[in-house]
């Protein structure tokens, strides 16, 4: 069973709507000790992300046209002017969560595993991704922190999957887990099974790592796919 964002998502989800004021927003986001929050219409669709960042605008840009020489770096510049972040300087004219919002917004649904939502958050640099329903409707948030929950599963949970997933018992494979560190011993028929199980093993969701103590009596290694699939 692979973990999907339905498992380690919040369902009780800090949202404003896109008519909410500058002031409702940033009272919500210090409330809800959250770092941003999803922007909805009225049909609770989810049409964008109001961050700190993009509040924080109005008071970087003020500075800068304010009379004190300040000009943002290099990198604020190009982010302001096509990152993420879209534009400072109009955001810092914003006076409600859907002038302020960084959009449209990055989302996940349910039914995502952690590792394509890790996958978006990377590539998009975000932090969090809202979790929308078929007709993309809020449903929950995953942040970062959700994704961590998945290396605090249960040693034997762990245990117990890696056993069925390489048929331990039928391969003569001794299997012990430590703080998510999976150890494998034991002799097998060929060199590529040690490989095979190593790699399926790696893919289980909250495996840190794995410590491939196997040896074989054939080595097959000539005729195996490295870097393909078995």
């Amino acid at each position: 069973m692979r973990t999907t964002v339905e498992n380690v998502m919040t369902t009780d989800v800090a949202a404003v709507n896109q008519g909410a004021s500058f002031h409702a927003v940033a009272e919500l986001l210090i409330s809800r000790g959250v770092s941003g929050v999803p922007v909805l219409d009225d049909d609770n669709h989810v049409v964008g992300v109001v961050s700190e960042a993009d509040l924080l605008a109005k008071h970087e840009f003020k500075e800068r046209y304010y009379g004190d020489g300040y000009r943002p770096p290099l990198r604020a510049r190009l982010r302001h002017t096509v990152g993420s972040e879209g534009s400072g300087f109009y955001k810092a004219l914003g006076e409600t969560a859907g002038e302020l919002m960084t959009a449209p917004a990055h989302t996940t649904t349910p039914d995502a595993s952690v590792v394509l939502a890790a996958r978006q958050m990377d590539k998009y640099g975000v932090k969090r991704l809202p979790v929308v329903d078929a007709g993309g409707r809020l449903i929950g948030i995953v942040s970062r922190r959700d994704l961590v929950k998945v290396f605090l599963r249960d040693d034997a949970d762990i245990a117990n999957q890696v056993r069925e997933t390489i048929h331990s018992d039928t391969l003569g494979v001794e299997v012990t887990v430590s703080d998510a560190v999976v150890t494998l011993s034991g002799t097998l028929a060929e060199h590529s099974q040690a490989i095979k199980a190593v790699r399926l093993i790696e893919n289980i969701d909250g495996v840190v790592a794995v410590h491939d103590n196997l040896s074989w009596k054939n080595d097959d290694i000539v005729n195996y796919p490295v870097w393909g699939g078995a």
